[in-house]
């Protein structure tokens, strides 16, 4: 079933990314680190410091989620309340699909950060089997902070993000989801000398300070 509503979704809109590709390939960054590590604030302030298109693979399952006459919204839903990863097939083609549409609107917008993603194996497997060869991985940017500090954050967002997940129920497991499946990915990219790591455990402007030191280096 999944498959088929994909074919569905994948059919609506042009495949604007191959036909760029011949052109410019779009150019990726990986964004990691557990929830409340800060990847969205810092992807703000990259956005609007560098020629960069942040795409956050939650907030793309969110917005689907909550989209009205979604074929995905129901399914979404239960796997983000149990703290679960969402079937890579549906992330990797809102990804494409926002690529996919940013690029449509304008050619120079190539490069993206794309923010929570890969989660897992999975993800990861999914992603080299659709976008191997149409996409380029630059490196992993990696914000690291411990448990406790990612809790309390989420914590204080919930007060007034209206986010389902942030309360510890679901923070809990979205901790042991990220320590489980998600770091071993990086710990895999790790080896291959693509990631770069950021100490979140900062305030925002020394988090973002380390950042731009980072980007202005790779270039």
């Amino acid at each position: 079933m999944i498959f088929h509503l994909l074919s569905r979704l994948s059919a609506k809109v042009p495949s604007v990314v191959y036909r760029a590709a011949l052109i410019m390939k779009p150019q990726v960054v990986f964004v990691l680190g557990g929830p409340g590590a800060g990847k969205g604030t810092q992807c703000t302030r990259i956005v609007e410091n560098y020629s960069y298109t942040h795409l956050s693979a939650g907030d793309l399952l969110r917005a689907e989620r909550s989209r009205e006459a979604s074929e995905f919204g129901q399914l979404i839903d239960s796997y983000i309340k149990d703290g679960k990863i969402v079937p890579v097939e549906i992330t990797i083609n809102l990804l494409r699909k926002a690529m996919e549409e940013t690029m449509e609107m304008d050619e120079k917008k190539f490069r993206f950060l794309i923010d929570g993603f890969p989660r897992n194996e999975d993800n990861l497997q999914g992603w080299t089997t659709v976008m191997e060869g149409k996409a380029n991985v630059k490196f992993v940017l990696f914000f690291d902070c411990t448990s406790e500090v990612c809790i309390d954050r989420c914590l204080e967002r919930g007060k007034s993000s209206g986010r389902t997940d942030d309360n510890r129920a679901s923070l809990e497991k979205r901790i042991q989801t990220y320590l489980q499946s998600t770091r071993p990915i990086i710990s895999l990219y790790e080896k291959q000398g693509k990631v770069r790591t950021v100490d979140a455990s900062y305030g925002v402007d020394e988090v973002f300070n380390n950042v731009k030191a980072i980007l202005d280096k790779e270039g």
